[in-house]
């Protein structure tokens, strides 16, 4: 959020730009007569995000193999939650943005894990344990779906041969991996021709981070002496969290939140139905979704309420699930580009509805999450009341 904050104030400043000239610059890369060039936001964009969804893929891969998603019951509401949150802010965009920006639909499905379950470290012992697992499942949850609508609805081109190209890195990484190959550099060559034949299939790239984690074993990870130790996927997360978390999101908020914050593009924006339709889906869309699907999961009894939860807690839970962001962004840029062109406007409004919902979204979940709190405190104060008043009375 600093990094968005200062993005937007380097936007707004005199040197606004410095901004626009800094991300437009072009870098070239090339290896083995392939040649590459793209601009730095597109570096950020494309590739180093692909580190960023690679830490996406090693989650989800540990939460179904050992984790809130492993087993089918414990599996089911946190599922149904993500799809009501998916489908009900898509269907309020499109409602409101109409045909023409159709293609928007979406950016308001999307949830950013560490800001969603960061207001709930923020609530504290407020809140059930129960509560985080359910909300850090739906996030999960979340994701691929947001990878899938990447993948299927946001790629554009496909060109068969590159994608026959990756298909073959994806059999190499399984073939090394049963080899027991513990290198991890081995896996960096395949991923970067995986992200290179995405790239030229026409498939957004940042897939390959996602695969790569999708495919790292959850087998003990052997030390030099070979004693086992924690599986790759927790060896792996732990190694590289840090560096998405405090540079490469970061980065990617200073390289897309900066957008111009003025009179006329709030006027513009106040009318603009991408900025609705976006704003509504993340800040109703989502809570609605999310409480109706528990509502139906729970009473139909294929799924159980977390233990120790409440509506109010599920509804806290469904706000928090608004706070878009960093994956609602990152659509946001790629909804409403073509091959050649961007609709620059579109994405503005996109991008500032984003980051309003987001803002909203989470004072509003912390302050539903903390009186839940207070309420849940203050009933089990006069149940304790109610039972040793018998003993008083004696």
């Amino acid at each position: 959020m600093v990094a968005a904050v200062a993005a937007l104030v380097w936007a707004n400043s005199p040197w606004q730009h410095g901004y626009e000239s800094l991300w437009q610059t072009r870098v070239s890369f090339g290896v083995a007569g392939h040649h590459l060039a793209l601009d730095l936001r597109h570096w950020v964009n494309d590739g180093l995000m692909a580190v960023f969804f690679l830490v996406v893929g090693l989650e989800i891969k540990r939460e179904v193999s050992a984790g809130h998603l492993a087993g089918r019951r414990a599996a089911t509401l946190p599922v149904a939650a993500a799809l009501g949150g998916m489908l009900v802010p898509a269907l309020v965009y499109l409602a409101i943005a109409g045909r023409t920006a159709a293609h928007g639909w979406g950016v308001p499905m999307a949830t950013d894990i560490a800001l969603a379950v960061g207001v709930l470290a923020l609530v504290g012992d407020r809140v059930p344990t129960s509560l985080r697992a359910f909300l850090l499942g739906l996030a999960v949850v979340d994701d691929i779906g947001a990878i899938v609508v990447i993948a299927v609805f946001y790629s554009t081109g496909v060109t068969f041969g590159w994608l026959a190209a990756g298909a073959t890195a994806v059999l190499a990484t399984l073939l090394v991996r049963r080899t027991g190959v513990q290198n991890m550099l081995v896996f960096l060559v395949i991923g970067g021709f995986l992200w290179f034949s995405l790239h030229e299939a026409g498939v957004h790239p940042t897939l390959s981070g996602v695969i790569m984690g999708l495919l790292a074993p959850m087998t003990p990870r052997r030390d030099r002496q070979g004693v086992p130790g924690v599986s790759t996927v927790v060896w792996l997360e732990h190694l590289i969290h840090p560096w998405t978390s405090f540079l490469i999101v970061p980065m990617f908020a200073l390289a897309n939140a900066g957008i111009e914050v003025s009179t006329h593009s709030l006027r513009v924006a106040w009318s603009s139905p991408i900025a609705w339709g976006v704003l509504l889906g993340l800040l109703a869309g989502k809570p609605v979704g999310v409480l109706l699907a528990t509502w139906a999961a729970a009473r139909s009894g294929v799924a159980d309420r977390p233990p120790g939860a409440n509506a109010r807690h599920l509804l806290g839970a469904g706000n928090a699930a608004g706070i878009g962001f960093t994956v609602a962004l990152f659509i946001a840029e790629l909804a409403f580009r073509t091959d050649k062109t961007v609709n620059i406007e579109a994405v503005a409004d996109a991008k500032l509805a984003i980051l309003v919902a987001s803002l909203i979204s989470g004072v509003i979940a912390f302050v539903v999450l903390r009186r839940s709190g207070q309420v849940a405190a203050s009933a089990a104060n006069t149940a304790d009341q109610i039972a040793v008043s018998p003993t008083d009375s004696e």
